[in-house]
């Protein structure tokens, strides 16, 4: 019986693995031309799909909203560029959703008919289809570092809300050195970092900081305005 190469699903904290590759915006090398930007690089099932359609809409519509958290956004699936190319101009000339309509799609969206794209990244999963990528997000960081993944089933359109939320919750974390609660949003208080000791843990309890709440060692809150993010 004839073995199948495995290739390893790529992880949290590990290089976003590098590929070339032709796009419906020209070619891109791959994470290299998008260091200093974080990038949201994502996969589809296929073009000329509803779920898909509503999902680059959504994607095109809010591309200036991720341009300004400094995030360049990168779309894929395995068809050709002359599908894709294709199927965005539909979406332009013919398709209203939820109140858009002539959506212009400006990022690029690979074409991967080998898959080889798809594979380095753990796009193609056979329990739900071995021909078409599932829905996989991944966040990669300024230094070409992958933060955040999150997988979703062909039939299962993406929460456009939370790919934002999440990218803002990195970010603000980055900067401030801090932690998200639950369902944090900008403006809600974060979590201060476990102290390292304790001697350190008794101190932070101890230190009267009218921006920290402390409801036990492992557990303090400090208060972060919405305008300093």
């Amino acid at each position: 019986m004839e073995e199948k190469q495995m290739i390893a699903m790529p992880r949290i904290g590990e290089a976003a693995p590098a590929f070339t590759a032709v796009t419906t915006q020209g070619n891109i090398n791959f994470p290299s031309d998008y260091q200093g930007k974080w990038v949201i690089l994502f996969s589809h099932p296929a073009d000329f799909t509803p779920v898909c359609t509503s999902e680059f809409m959504t994607f095109a519509s809010m591309q200036p909203e991720f341009k300004a958290l400094n995030c360049e956004l990168v779309g894929l699936s395995v068809d050709g560029l002359y599908s894709h190319i294709a199927w965005l101009r539909t979406i332009k000339e013919k398709i209203e959703y939820k109140g858009m309509k002539n959506v212009e799609v400006n990022f690029p969206l690979i074409e991967d008919i080998t898959m080889e794209v798809a594979g380095k990244y753990g796009m193609i999963q056979p329990g739900e289809s071995n021909t078409k990528a599932v829905r996989a997000v991944f966040f990669i960081d300024p230094k070409g570092i992958i933060r955040a993944i999150i997988y979703y089933p062909l039939a299962l359109g993406r929460n456009f809300d939370e790919l934002k939320r999440a990218l803002i919750a990195m970010q603000t974390a980055d900067k401030f050195q801090v932690a998200m609660p639950a369902d944090w949003r900008p403006g809600d208080d974060v979590i201060v970092p476990t102290a390292g000791s304790c001697g350190t843990a008794k101190d932070r309890m101890e230190k009267k900081d009218p921006d920290v709440t402390c409801y036990d060692w492992f557990f303090c809150t400090k208060k972060l305005p919405k305008d300093k993010i």
